[in-house]
């Protein structure tokens, strides 16, 4: 697989998108989740269902073409003259593991509000599109999953996120979270983290970082205090990746979605007590496992996968979100 990989990269084609190169890298996505493009070059549904206050209607929302983005002119006609939230993200992948509102949990035992779906607007390849913005008390979840990693089984996660909307709350998480929306103790987590929180664990400086959340603990690397992994200054879009190995290994990867190279933050062994890990398989968005949701963040894209992705596959993935063109 690893001889043949350029060749499937390059057969993925220029039109790919980051799904696209994950199949062709033999880790395909069983979630793929976008406020903003289609993930794959082929995918024609709708990204995400909006409900606007007026009079309760819905509405899903298209692409402007299969492969392309999101057609945001649409939700402006549907929602003008009166807020609109977003009740649901859509999974563009096989699974179907689409995300709505979150349901009352431990930490917050009221049900999560969806965000404000026209908030947060911004270009991304010249085309107008919205972000989901995420200000408290919001929160996305799908507790019956297909294909997600469950147990010590492998996966890679990759998310875009606004770089300069964050706090130190907890949690504003994508990734893969506990079925009962209960803190069910460490390993039980497996999500992107993104935020200044450094109660549990931090990188360098102050902030913001990305991390991984393992539940009950916030890992910028196996260690309580990482340096090396440093706070992530003056990027306004972020690409922040988790990489969920089996066999006590662990890995965080993150870049500038503009420019520049996806760098390694840490690879290593699993923090103490945090093998063999106990993934449960939800997913999860702008909340923590036990439903915390008391951060902030913007979230644009992301994915997961069954199966640890290759480090050209993740360079690949990174330079195609480039590509889109996010801010331009």
């Amino acid at each position: 697989m690893k001889s043949m990989l350029p060749l499937l990269l390059a057969a993925a084609g220029a039109a790919a998108g980051p799904c696209d190169l994950y199949v062709a890298g033999g880790t395909p996505c069983v979630a793929a989740h976008s406020m903003v493009r289609a993930l794959y070059d082929k995918y024609n549904g709708s990204l995400y269902q909006v409900q606007r206050a007026s009079d309760n209607l819905t509405l899903d929302i298209p692409l402007l073409a299969a492969g392309g983005f999101a057609n945001s002119a649409v939700q402006d006609a549907f929602c003008m003259g009166t807020d609109c939230e977003v009740l649901g993200i859509y999974d563009q992948s096989p699974s179907r593991n689409h995300l709505s509102r979150g349901p009352g949990g431990g930490a917050a035992p009221g049900a999560d509000k969806g965000v404000n779906a026209s908030k947060h607007r911004i270009t991304v390849g010249g085309h107008p599109v919205y972000g989901a913005y995420f200000e408290g008390g919001m929160g996305y979840r799908n507790d019956t999953t297909t294909g997600v990693a469950t147990g010590d089984e492998p996966e890679t996660l990759y998310a875009v996120f606004d770089g300069t909307v964050f706090n130190d709350k907890c949690c504003f998480d994508y990734g893969n979270a506990e079925t009962d929306n209960h803190d069910d103790g460490k390993t039980t987590m497996e999500a992107i983290y993104w935020g200044s929180c450094g109660g549990w664990g931090r990188g360098g400086g102050d902030g913001p970082w990305i991390m991984a959340d393992l539940e009950n603990g916030l890992w910028a690397g196996n260690t309580s205090v990482y340096a090396p992994n440093p706070s992530v200054l003056d990027q306004a879009y972020v690409t922040a990746m988790v990489k969920g190995g089996s066999n006590n290994t662990f890995g965080l990867r993150g870049g500038n979605a503009q420019t520049g190279p996806l760098s390694v933050l840490f690879q290593g062994t699993r923090p103490p007590a945090y093998t063999p890990m106990q993934k449960q398989g939800a997913i999860i968005l702008g909340i923590g496992g036990d439903n915390s949701n008391s951060a902030i963040g913007v979230f644009f894209e992301g994915a997961i996968t069954a199966g640890l992705a290759s480090d050209s596959v993740d360079a690949a993935v990174h330079a195609n979100i480039q590509a889109a063109g996010y801010g331009k």
